[in-house]
């Protein structure tokens, strides 16, 4: 009788960006390689929660801009909904803003879509093994953080916000509106409005058109290089205050 071949396990990996062209590359990178295969795309959060029980993946790879919510929400909902998916956050913001945040919100890794296309290999596999992925700069900031048991003196204004500010104040950068913002969000309107005007707070600005400016600015100068320490994160919660407008 002939000897059995062993049989290896192939890690399933589930793409969710929605620019076909990442999309494209990154499917090209895991592919390459014999364990791993990618099981499925998708270039919504809606689209992707409703294929990855179908799917069964290893491990999805979330873009943190998604047309239809934010990728941290998705990231969240993944690790409530299926526990055994690992999730790595690929996206173009630094990650001295974002890694943390994405840790604390379920991810198991942090890709900057600047990197190597090597790292997201290494990311999948370290998820795989229930080890954290970051960059060797980002660890160390991070431990530095966790050993001197508080932040920077020369922290930036934007450590201030939290998550759902830090969100909205994002994707005001990016151009959405109050109503696009919300329906990404899945929040109420009133909810954004507060994020926003505490957002204008913290940040120190009187009136609205001020705190839009600079999130345009603010979000097209986020890249490779940019020197931002990473904010203080809190869960994903929803405030119904009311909003004071300015």
């Amino acid at each position: 009788m002939p000897a059995t071949k062993p049989t290896t396990k192939n890690t399933r990996v589930f793409l969710i960006d929605d620019h076909p062209a990442v999309r494209a590359a990154v499917r090209d990178t895991v592919e390459s390689e014999n364990d791993l295969t990618v099981c499925g795309e998708a270039s919504t959060a809606d689209e992707a929660f409703r294929n990855i029980e179908a799917e069964a993946p290893d491990v999805i790879i979330v873009d943190i801009s998604l047309t239809d919510a934010h990728g941290l929400d998705l990231v969240q909902n993944v690790e409530a909904q299926y526990p055994g998916v690992r999730s790595i956050v690929f996206s173009k913001y630094n990650e001295q803003v974002y890694a943390e945040r994405a840790i604390r919100a379920g991810a198991s890794g942090y890709v900057m879509k600047s990197e190597p296309t090597d790292q997201i290999l290494k990311a999948i596999r370290s998820a795989v093994d229930d080890e954290l992925f970051l960059s060797q700069q980002m660890a160390s900031r991070l431990l530095n953080k966790v050993a001197s048991g508080q932040d920077s003196d020369s922290s930036p204004p934007t450590d201030e916000l939290t998550d759902r500010e830090m969100a909205v104040f994002q994707m005001l950068g990016q151009g959405y509106s109050m109503d696009d913002i919300k329906d990404r969000l899945n929040l109420a309107r009133k909810t954004i409005e507060t994020y926003r005007r505490r957002a204008k707070e913290k940040l120190g600005f009187e009136k609205v058109s001020d705190l839009l400016q600079y999130a345009v600015k603010w979000t097209h100068t986020q890249g490779p290089g940019t020197e931002t320490t990473v904010p203080p994160t809190e869960p994903f919660e929803e405030d119904t205050s009311p909003e004071k407008e300015s």
